[in-house]
């Protein structure tokens, strides 16, 4: 069991009061690069280098290395949003672990929700539990839905599970007993007397102390099944051990959870199921600060990068969090950002499947091999089908450090083109098989769109479409087209945003408890003692991380349903007309409500911030609001026609500049395609403001 220990400094004092003499550095690792984003004499730094699969800490440490040379600085507080708990989930490479659970609930995973996943798929095989057959443990105890003890521990059983366990030589431990929530005792006692095997144990009165015991069981075996690898990594990072460069240690490091705030190491290490979607929401909330500064309050994340598009919606400047997650098929349940995921990015191989139809995705070339224009594999990808219909300007990824193999690229889809004519008997040429490649990859992106827009009630011509990642810009405005969307906001540095996101994001800490009450009167005077001891254990940690009471804020929520219902909704408001707030938001999810029918509290809610030092915004000196003088001109292929394109070096571009179409617009960490017929200007911070 990982035992808390106090850390050696407080590096979120930094955070809170800044300091000339430490560097802040944001670093988002993905399929493909891992993102820098740094803090320097009042202005933002950005770079990328190409990610390392096999041990994403050496990616990191180089990255450190060249901040540390560029500023002459030793000391850093880095924040990183990882992908090592999501990739060991999606890839089944985590712990061997074992569940103890209440005899006779040993199954739970197993057996799980009677929900099918597809619905007339009358074959459809589950994904497997985490913890296997025989390591799944039952204790005979038992706690009724009150809180009462009704059958007690017993020490002779608890001694036999240890020795069961210690033959079994598990790496890790998840303890999940029925109504635990109401009585932790019994998990607690079995945690005391398990800690002599000498490996994580992680309990779900500490992890999730809500009811639903399939949800509960999943997330704490997730935990479970990640503690031992995150540990490792995080030691790595950390410490410099395990052959790492220990002058490359972190002792300040912290972590993006999936709710949209940083935790430190040390509990990332210990809960690392709250470190799942760790970079896809760093770029939410990335994308919240541009929005916020060019003046937008509603608008729909689009992150695209090498290996998978990431889609989040955001009403009123707010971003929708959600407790009914699903990673790799499996139900988490502590507090994630609402993203949506789909197999789509710039790695993403195109293909001709048995039934002779184009397939993009979800198998990715990722960094390594990469791309066919990579130069290290004939994989025809999206990336590839881009270089060929010519949006990159030949000014290759990185500010043109990467340069591309145009030639492999076009070699790569003559093949496919040639295995499309063979299915359809049409002949097909490179330039066709390139456009039938964006147009596949389009079509996965919308229907994700259309997902968290239009099957939620919310009408896209209302939003504004944030595209980020490495290759957001270059399908933005078509997916905007597709939908309606009126604009799009494509930001300065689009590749590396999520870098930023998870530099300015806050520290959060969430805490529920289940109650189950009855929405009156009485009830609300009850739980305001709850949540001000939930606020009174925040304010605790928080003040030992670093941060008085002026630089907190603590959000109360609700988890209502009506009575009779199997799940709730989240309502921030918890005084005054409660009620009203709920049939609101139900006629927005549900397209009704039921007014007269009897509310229920299942759940009291508090998220709870360490407000961290904001980062600069520095505005563009103002132009005179004229067409801007492209860079040059070269040819490309815009909505299925060859045409002469304006191409313009995003840091050359002042404020209020107007852009002629079509336009490709190249940077450093990106490329957006404007197609002809769009309004585009440049806003004061560096936004591209376009007019679909």
């Amino acid at each position: 069991m990982i035992k808390k220990r106090k850390p050696k400094r407080s590096p979120s004092k930094q955070l809170v009061r800044g300091s000339a003499r430490r560097v802040r550095v944001g670093v988002d690792t993905g399929g493909t690069f891992t993102d820098f984003v740094y803090e320097h004499k009042g202005k933002l730094e950005v770079f990328k280098l190409a990610s390392t699969p096999s041990d994403p800490a050496l990616a990191i440490q180089k990255g450190l290395e060249r901040t540390r040379h560029a500023t002459a600085s030793i000391d850093i507080d880095v924040v990183h949003g990882t992908t090592v708990g999501t990739n060991a989930l999606l890839q089944r490479k985590g712990a061997r672990t074992a569940l103890v659970t209440t005899a006779g609930f040993e199954d739970v995973l197993v057996i799980g929700r009677q929900a099918r996943p597809e619905l007339y798929n009358l074959n459809v095989i589950k994904p497997p539990p985490l913890v296997i057959d025989g390591l799944r443990f039952g204790v005979a105890e038992r706690v009724v839905a009150s809180g009462e003890v009704i059958q007690g521990l017993n020490d002779e059983e608890v001694e036999g599970l240890l020795e069961s366990l210690k033959s079994a030589s598990v790496d890790s431990i998840a303890i999940c007993l029925l109504f635990s929530f109401l009585h932790p005792e019994h998990e607690q006692r079995l945690a005391e007397k398990l800690a002599e095997l000498g490996v994580p144990i992680s309990l779900s009165s500490l992890i999730l102390p809500e009811y639903r015991e399939y949800e509960r069981t999943s997330t704490v075996a997730i935990n479970a099944y990640l503690q031992p690898l995150m540990g490792r990594y995080l030691t790595n990072l950390t410490g410099g051990s395990d052959g790492h460069d220990s002058t490359a240690a972190l002792p300040g490091l912290r972590v993006m959870q999936s709710s949209g705030g940083s935790i430190s190491a040390e509990v990332a290490a210990q809960e690392p199921v709250r470190t799942i979607l760790s970079g896809p929401a760093g770029g939410i909330i990335g994308s919240l600060r541009v929005a916020r500064s060019s003046g937008f309050r509603d608008l729909i994340t689009f992150d695209m990068g090498g290996t998978s598009t990431d889609v989040a919606l955001c009403v009123a400047g707010g971003i929708r969090t959600t407790n009914e997650a699903e990673v790799a098929g499996l139900p988490v349940a502590v507090p994630v950002l609402d993203i949506h995921t789909v197999g789509a990015g710039g790695g993403s191989i195109a293909r001709v499947d048995e039934g002779g139809s184009l397939r993009v995705g979800p198998e990715s070339a990722g960094a390594d091999p990469g791309p066919a224009c990579y130069g290290k594999s004939e994989l025809a990808t999206v990336t590839d089908a881009h270089v060929v219909l010519g949006h990159f300007a030949g000014c290759g990824l990185l500010g043109g450090e990467f340069p591309l193999d145009e030639r492999r690229s076009l070699d790569a889809l003559k093949l496919l083109a040639a295995d499309m004519t063979r299915a359809s008997g049409k002949r097909t040429n490179a330039i066709s098989a390139a456009q039938g490649v964006l147009a596949v990859a389009n079509a996965n992106m919308e229907r994700a769109l259309r997902h968290i827009s239009v099957e939620r009630g919310h009408d896209p011509r209302q939003f504004a479409l944030l595209p980020f990642g490495g290759a957001g810009g270059l399908h933005a405005v078509d997916l905007a087209r597709s939908l309606g969307i009126p604009n799009v906001i494509a930001p300065a540095s689009p590749g590396a945003l999520s870098a930023v996101g998870v530099l300015v994001a806050d520290i959060i800490k969430d805490q529920s408890r289940t109650v189950m009450l009855k929405y009156d009167s009485e009830a609300l005077d009850k739980l305001s003692d709850v949540f001000a001891g939930m606020e009174r254990l925040a304010n605790s940690g928080l003040r030992e991380e670093g941060f008085p009471p002026s630089a907190q804020k603590h959000q109360r929520s609700f988890g209502l349903r009506y009575r009779g219902q199997s799940f709730e909704l989240e309502i921030d408001r918890t005084t005054g007309d409660v009620a009203a707030s709920f049939h609101r938001a139900h006629r927005q999810r549900y397209g009704y409500a039921q007014e007269g029918n009897e509310i229920e509290i299942v759940s009291a809610r508090v998220r709870s911030f360490g407000l961290v030092e904001k980062l600069p915004e520095k505005k563009l000196a103002t132009g005179p609001g004229t067409v801007a003088k492209p860079h040059q001109l070269t040819d490309a292929y815009f909505d299925g026609e060859k045409a002469p394109a304006a191409v313009y070096q995003r840091a050359e571009l002042p404020s209020l500049a107007r852009l002629r179409t079509p336009a490709i617009v190249v940077e450093y960490s990106a490329t957006t395609l404007i197609p002809r017929g769009s309004e585009t200007h440049v806003d004061r911070y560096g936004n591209l403001i376009i007019r679909v």
